[in-house]
């Protein structure tokens, strides 16, 4: 390769303006440093279409002036700004709604209206204050992509971190204002003052290639999520949440499932969330700090990543993003990080569980299919969607509750043992909450010192406890069937079994049957 290559790559790269600015500042070079970067580079230079998508990543990410990339650089791991970009053009792609129309707002705004009604009488928290959201797709991205970012940003320093001490090594002790190793050898490239420093720019392409990993699991996440509390979590601004009307009404398709009775069932889910995070100020602030606290202690394998970089087509942020994932790099669990885990995962399970206990006392006279929705939330809460995994990898670990069927069993044992007010008050301090129980359903504190639900009252909802529950009543108690703990029991034979319960569930969603499952996909 000679310099009139080098040049006429500059000029595909840059443009001719600033590819003339490159060339000007490759020739100011002394000779012998031009015949080194020459007989270094051979071929090797990379094809100007990645040069080009850097650049273009940094522009849609507001990065139009030096001092926006310097800024960015120093402002934080991750550009959200670029993030949310990317995420609303994956939305565009997607046949997505742009807006909600008034008929659907109000739809939206009625089943939000009964939920809160009908959990009036279920449960002693007050409705979240503020309207509920009527959402799109992208209007979800707004509202929660920042939260997002915020939990991702341990995990994202972390990985810009190791960027630079696996990328630091191929740039070397080099004379201030030289960029080199940025596209495979040490072509000097047209970057303004404030951005000549190599650490700078390392920064500058970890948070970009984050964004974009950010950007797109958000865009994918869109169409699968149906309000702002889907993870269990307050995302957004909206104290009261919100429903995105455009996904509710194509779950209720692939159920083939009334869609009012879909969407009111959301919408009790959306408002007990509501409740409980606007009625327990110190919930949110724990979900912070728990997440916080497990991904500052994640740790890079360097060498991995050494390997991921290899591996990559180029050094462009587009490329990057596949080399940082947490997924392909992330070592083993620390023990304060299984310890946040595990209370993490406690704390989830405790939060789905009372929005499922409520949501079926609220919903058991409304809605039909109340068990069938129940059952398919749960099962989406337990394993999650594509999407959601990888929301998971971005932020080091998973936001699903594994223990929701006991928890939601638990808060049911006591709101029929003591009373709906004495149940909420439990959440007035963190050291209140019930545990879990460990193997056995009624090995609970609150549980022991009471004894096991009586038959005439409302069933508990896990199969092992039902059975242990009817085991400890008189040989005399009627004989009934309790549909739930059927149905329980069938999926959880499912889950031992492979597929084999699913060839049981031939009946239509459609009937009034209380056994019948809706159908899946």
């Amino acid at each position: 390769m000679d310099e009139n290559a080098i040049h006429q790559w500059m000029l595909e790269c840059f443009g001719p303006i600033q590819g003339e600015m490159a060339w000007k500042q490759f020739s100011q070079l002394p000779e012998e440093m031009r015949q080194h970067i020459i007989a270094q580079n051979g071929n090797q230079l990379p094809d100007p279409a990645q040069v080009k998508a850097m650049l273009s990543a940094f522009t849609m990410g507001g990065l139009n002036t030096p001092g926006d990339m310097q800024k960015a650089a120093e402002d934080g791991p991750i550009n959200v700004k670029l993030a949310k970009a990317l995420a609303l053009n994956q939305v565009q792609s997607k046949d997505s709604e742009s807006v909600v129309s008034a008929a659907q707002a109000e739809q939206v705004s009625k089943a939000m209206s009964e939920a809160n009604l009908w959990l009036d009488a279920v449960s002693s928290f007050d409705p979240a204050s503020g309207k509920p959201d009527a959402l799109t797709r992208a209007s979800w991205v707004e509202e929660s992509l920042a939260s997002w970012a915020k939990f991702a940003a341990p995990v994202a320093r972390s990985m810009n971190q190791a960027l630079l001490q696996v990328l630091g090594s191929r740039f070397g002790n080099l004379p201030e204002g030289e960029i080199s190793g940025m596209f495979a050898g040490p072509i000097p490239i047209p970057i303004p003052e404030g951005l000549k420093d190599p650490k700078t720019l390392i920064s500058l392409l970890g948070n970009t290639a984050f964004a974009i990993q950010l950007g797109q699991a958000a865009g994918e996440m869109s169409s699968e999520v149906h309000g702002s509390f889907d993870q269990g979590i307050a995302l957004s601004k909206n104290s009261a949440g919100g429903l995105i009307a455009q996904n509710a009404a194509e779950y209720a398709a692939s159920l083939e499932l009334d869609p009012e009775e879909v969407l009111n069932f959301l919408a009790l889910h959306e408002a007990a969330h509501a409740r409980l995070y606007g009625s327990v100020p110190w919930l949110m602030p724990r979900f912070e700090a728990l997440i916080s606290k497990y991904a500052r202690g994640i740790d890079i394998d360097l060498d991995a990543m050494q390997d991921q970089i290899d591996q990559a087509v180029g050094l462009d942020p587009e490329s990057m993003a596949g080399a940082i994932n947490l997924g392909k790099v992330g070592m083993q669990d620390t023990e304060e990080q299984k310890e946040a885990m595990n209370s993490l995962e406690t704390l989830l399970a405790l939060v789905d569980g009372w929005v499922d206990c409520v949501v079926w006392r609220a919903g058991m006279a409304h809605l039909p299919h109340l068990e069938q929705l129940r059952e398919m939330m749960r099962r989406q809460r337990a394993v999650g969607g594509p999407a959601e995994h990888t929301f998971e990898t971005l932020i080091g670990l998973q936001l699903r509750p594994r223990r929701l069927r006991e928890a939601a069993d638990v808060w049911e044992q006591l709101t029929v043992r003591s009373s709906i007010q004495e149940r909420d008050a439990l959440w007035s301090h963190p050291d209140l909450l019930p545990q879990l129980p460990n193997d056995n359903p009624t090995d609970i504190s609150v549980i022991e010192e009471t004894g096991t639900p009586d038959s005439g009252k409302i069933p508990t909802h896990h199969a092992d406890s039902q059975s242990s529950s009817q085991a400890n009543q008189p040989q005399s108690a009627p004989s009934r069937i309790d549909w739930d703990a059927e149905l329980n029991k069938l999926l959880d034979d499912d889950a031992h079994s492979g597929d084999k319960g699913a060839t049981n569930n031939e009946d239509q969603p459609g009937d009034t049957g209380e056994d019948n499952h809706p159908k899946q996909d």
